[in-house]
């Protein structure tokens, strides 16, 4: 293999584009290889939850939140098809994203579109409110009323971002084409068609065991990687030296670069993640297969290095809530409060 390792000087966000380009081209092999080994340990911990039923609850429910893990890494083979990176073949890649968003209860025509639109305008302050997580300046939170500035303080609180907010949004917001419901039969489609077949799913495993695998197997699972999931998300670009500006100060590429974190995760949780934390990378280049991206930063130590988040470093960003622009990061609604004088 030819040695890509980088030893020039640091270069701007639009050159390490073509650079990034020699990584874009899947392998087949390897992508139906990695489909396997995710879908394949999934039913297997879902049968021994189910066989464990009969054993102990506890012990099914213990299995069955286990498995969010790989639903999580399900949710990422999704994510590649929808950026076109998983297979050379569209049609085929289209399928199994939306066979997978059956599994992660996400239309997957509905997802590929907001989420494309998050890459598109990420770091925008003019274009919010599609795809991403809701962040306000500090002028535009101290223009709120007391009850806006109330709602806005409920929103940003860990128990209802990491833990009712992923519920949510994974449970009921995903059963309709929420951001599109005005742009055509296609969202519907696939919002409905995915909402059926969970149903049928569902009453298939309902007939065959009951209630209790869907109360201890089917939730479980689903809660845990849809918290895993958002949380991911979440530190990937809500870190204090994020990226945010507005008008033609605002550029594509420099915002990928500089308002996506690398979240550096030990073994096995980056394998469970199917390396999304190398999120700098990924928005930078975002048709780049999940598994080739420890080859970029392993063969370009420049961005290894850049924006580094350490677990310790993420439970931090939690306590960051409002972009300040005169500082140029995100801070905290206290420490706004200490600098203009506000509740």
């Amino acid at each position: 293999m030819t040695d890509l390792t980088d030893t020039a000087a640091t270069r701007t966000a639009r050159e390490w584009l073509s650079i990034l380009a020699r990584y874009r081209d899947p392998s087949t092999r390897r992508s139906l290889f990695e489909l396997a080994v995710t879908l394949g340990p999934f039913l297997a911990l879902w049968g021994v939850a189910w066989a464990a039923l009969s054993i102990s609850p506890w012990l099914a429910l213990a299995i069955g939140a286990l498995n969010g893990g790989f639903l999580v890494r399900i949710f990422i083979i999704q994510h590649d098809c929808g950026h076109g990176s998983f297979l050379k073949n569209r049609r085929a890649q289209d399928w199994i994203g939306r066979m997978l968003g059956v599994l992660t209860l996400t239309p997957y025509a509905v997802w590929r579109r907001t989420h494309a639109i998050h890459h598109a305008h990420h770091g925008d302050l003019d274009h919010r409110g599609i795809g991403d997580v809701t962040t306000l300046t500090v002028a535009e939170y101290r223009a709120r009323s007391r009850f806006g500035r109330f709602l806005y303080r409920l929103y940003r609180h860990p128990l209802v971002l990491f833990v009712l907010g992923p519920s949510y949004l994974f449970l009921l917001q995903n059963r309709l084409p929420l951001g599109l419901m005005t742009q055509g039969w296609r969202y519907w489609a696939s919002a409905m068609g995915t909402n059926a077949m969970i149903a049928l799913s569902l009453a298939g495993i309902v007939w065959l065991g009951g209630g209790w695998p869907v109360l201890l197997i089917f939730l479980p699972s689903s809660v845990v990687a849809a918290t895993i999931g958002v949380w991911l998300f979440y530190v990937q670009h809500q870190f204090e030296e994020t990226h945010w500006s507005k008008g033609a100060e605002w550029d594509l590429h420099n915002a990928a670069l500089e308002g996506s974190s690398h979240y550096v995760l030990p073994q096995p949780l980056r394998w469970l993640s199917g390396n999304i934390g190398i999120h700098h990378v990924h928005h930078l280049y975002s048709r780049i297969p999940f598994y080739r991206l420890p080859e970029v930063i392993r063969q370009h130590a420049e961005l290894a290095e850049v924006q580094r988040l350490t677990i310790r470093d993420s439970l931090r960003t939690v306590g960051l809530h409002l972009w300040d622009e005169v500082q140029g990061k995100l801070i905290s609604i206290s420490e706004a409060k200490r600098q203009i004088g506000y509740a």
